[in-house]
């Protein structure tokens, strides 16, 4: 594979710089800022397509537990379609509540169920709610930052090679003489310039996906933020009258 960059020239003439050859023949400091701007495109293409995969295959399963929560009339049934839903982030959600339930069910059954511990038990569960939903959120957004920070730092640590690597390359001009400066001085320049356009290729696509995840999110914070108050009032209609 021929991974170059096509340059113009002041006649118009084309030519390619290899970036395998940039990577062997650059100095020290450029090939590390190089070597990191590659490691951390590669980690957010990882996460990028992780990401992608993660909110498809989760609002797929939120929409078959949906359907299999309005279409059945029994908790334990529910339960099982929540069971089968380990991906589902509502789904998660209602089986912490179930337990929560449960358990409020068997402390019932030992002290006396009056108001005062009715609303208690529906605040549990209220809790347990939002509990989960917090921990969703969390677990949504897991690797999603980095886009972002790869976006905001990735050009200036380009760019931080690039002028390393032109201060580099002046600083031979002393030592040169005549007609020879140019060629010694244009490919270390060369190399040092592909450090700011390996950041930029790390960065634009990091960003577009952090904006896009973004968005992301927030449909599927409020697909869970909307199932917790609808089963919270299905809970307090039913449940604790």
């Amino acid at each position: 594979m021929n991974h170059a960059f096509l340059l113009a020239t002041a006649q118009g003439e084309t030519y390619a710089v290899d970036v395998w050859e940039v990577l062997l023949n650059a100095s020290a400091m450029v090939q590390a800022v190089l070597f990191l701007l590659i490691g951390m495109s590669l980690i957010c293409w990882f996460i990028i397509g992780y990401k992608w995969y993660y909110f498809r295959r989760a609002h797929q399963a939120n929409v078959r537990f949906s359907e299999a929560f309005w279409n059945s009339k029994r908790l334990d049934s529910i339960h099982e379609a929540a069971q089968s839903e380990p991906n589902a982030p509502t789904a998660r959600v209602f089986r912490e509540a179930y337990l929560e339930m449960n358990r409020l069910k068997g402390a019932e059954a030992e002290s006396s169920a009056d108001g005062r511990n009715l609303l208690s038990g529906f605040e549990n569960v209220e809790r347990t709610v939002r509990r989960v939903t917090q921990e969703e959120v969390t677990r949504l957004e897991k690797a999603v930052p980095f886009l972002a920070t790869t976006g905001s730092t990735a050009p200036f640590i380009g760019l931080f090679g690039t002028v390393w690597g032109i201060v580099e390359a002046f600083d031979r001009i002393p030592k040169q003489s005549g007609g020879v400066i140019l060629d010694k001085v244009a490919g270390p320049m060369a190399h040092a310039l592909i450090a700011t356009a390996v950041g930029l290729l790390a960065a634009i696509p990091a960003v577009m996906a952090y904006n896009w995840f973004v968005r992301r999110i927030k449909l599927a914070v409020a697909e869970v933020d909307s199932f917790s108050s609808e089963f919270l009032n299905v809970v307090r209609r039913h449940f604790f009258k």
